[in-house]
């Protein structure tokens, strides 16, 4: 259970996606306007972003902690200087057993994507995997979906749901050029922007331009363009 957000487009501040906006993943943190499970979101958090500074553009950094957001002044300091085309960010809410360390806040990575879960599912379905950065459920999800690939995003998420029907399985992630994304259980909108598009658990301000996606759906974003696609089983 959390709240996530990515951003694909021009250059952007981190601060202007994840701290800035009126109701913005800091304010999430604390007073989320859509959340169905849960009320506040204080057990960690996690950005990750493509650095166009880099030598190696296509390497993900990550910043996480296990505090709450609202309380990191160093994150707040630097966000501001910390620009990219290509960003993925959360605030958790563990479930009730998991495990509360920076490890366990998503986004996850298996060095090429960045990936969060919104949701929940029963560790009992989701394979023991060595990449798995923590022992939370989303941890063993993330781990599951870059053991087989994100291109099969799909037949991961289906299969899944299948073996756990109370499973919720919104995913977001991002490799630096391009963006997917499953509702599968919870809340996600888009909006298109001038230089990019965002995609979030709920939206960060009262634009109307934002619109909701379907629950059980894949969106695809890649050059600005958006594609929404039924998921099968759905």
């Amino acid at each position: 259970m959390c709240r996530h957000l990515a951003w694909l487009g021009a250059p952007v501040s981190v601060a202007s996606l994840v701290l800035e906006p009126p109701s913005a993943l800091l304010v999430q943190s604390y007073a989320p306007r859509r959340q169905k499970h849960g009320l506040m979101n204080a057990d960690g958090w996690g950005v990750g972003f493509f650095s166009d500074v880099d030598a190696d553009e296509s390497v993900p950094r990550r910043w996480r902690s296990a505090a709450p957001l609202w309380g990191d002044a160093s994150f707040a300091s630097v966000a501001p200087a910390l620009v990219s085309r290509c960003v993925v960010a959360a605030v958790r809410s563990a479930s009730v057993g998991m495990s509360i360390e920076p490890s366990a806040s998503a986004p996850f990575t298996d060095g090429t994507w960045l990936l969060s879960h919104n949701g929940l599912v029963d560790r009992a379905v989701l394979p023991a995997s060595g990449r798995a950065e923590s022992t939370n459920d989303s941890a063993l999800l993330a781990a599951l979906i870059f053991d087989r690939g994100v291109a099969a995003l799909v037949d991961t998420i289906v299969d899944v749901a299948a073996d756990d029907p109370n499973a919720r399985l919104n995913i977001l992630a991002a490799n630096g050029s391009r963006l997917v994304a499953t509702t599968w259980g919870d809340t996600l909108s888009v909006l298109r922007r001038k230089d990019g598009v965002v995609l979030a658990s709920e939206p960060y301000d009262d634009d109307p331009a934002w619109q909701e996606v379907p629950d059980r759906h894949l969106v695809e974003v890649v050059d600005a363009r958006v594609q929404l696609t039924p998921l099968k089983g759905s």
